[in-house]
């Protein structure tokens, strides 16, 4: 039996673990950093502190096996962030601007984005401006449970008065391209590397 409920502070830990879990384009990304918790710093423990209204978990089986995750403005989430959250991880972890890119350490490359994080492309945002992120360990997905928790994130960003939700997704991350095509998601952008910004009307 699985279970969506909203996210609480208890969840942090397997928020985080499962963000990492899921971090190698769907896949376990354990093996790649030599610290677990800078990939949950980044994509998951924001959106706990900042914007609990919109964080949803998947519970079942052995405990938290999911979550969808979001903000309703993202400009706004981006401010916060700046003033509320990255200071202090700054102070934990060095900007290794020193190093080429090509060099850094899969670490230091997330360390690098605590120093300079990513901003939301303003065409984008005019449409779609919230965003949200979704990831589910392996037990949890193909039962419909990834569909269920977009629904109740949409139905929380439509009462906030949202118009429109995008995402980032890999290149590589066929499979779960596949998927955000299928829940009504279309193409917005594509970077240089491939990386994709999909976008769905609420």
């Amino acid at each position: 039996m699985f279970e969506i409920r909203p996210a609480s502070p208890a969840d942090r830990a397997a928020l985080y673990r499962i963000c990492l879990e899921t971090a190698d384009s769907g896949e376990d990304a354990t093996h790649l950093y030599r610290d677990p918790l800078l990939v949950g710093h980044i994509y998951a423990g924001p959106y706990l502190e900042f914007e609990p209204d919109f964080a949803f978990v998947l519970e079942g089986g052995d405990g938290v096996c999911g979550y969808v995750i979001g903000a309703p403005d993202t400009a706004a989430f981006e401010a916060r962030l700046e003033h509320g959250w990255w200071p202090a991880l700054r102070r934990r972890y060095p900007d290794p601007a020193d190093v080429p890119p090509d060099l850094r350490t899969p670490d230091e490359r997330l360390a690098h984005l605590l120093h300079h994080p990513h901003r939301a492309n303003a065409a984008v945002l005019a449409g779609y401006p919230s965003h949200l992120h979704i990831d589910l360990l392996p037990r949890a997905q193909g039962g419909g449970h990834g569909r269920q928790m977009l629904e109740c994130l949409f139905a929380a960003l439509r009462e906030a008065g949202s118009p429109g939700v995008h995402l980032g997704v890999g290149g590589r991350n066929t499979r779960a391209q596949g998927f955000y095509r299928h829940v009504g998601f279309r193409e917005l952008a594509r970077s240089p590397e491939g990386s994709l910004t999909l976008g769905l009307r609420l």
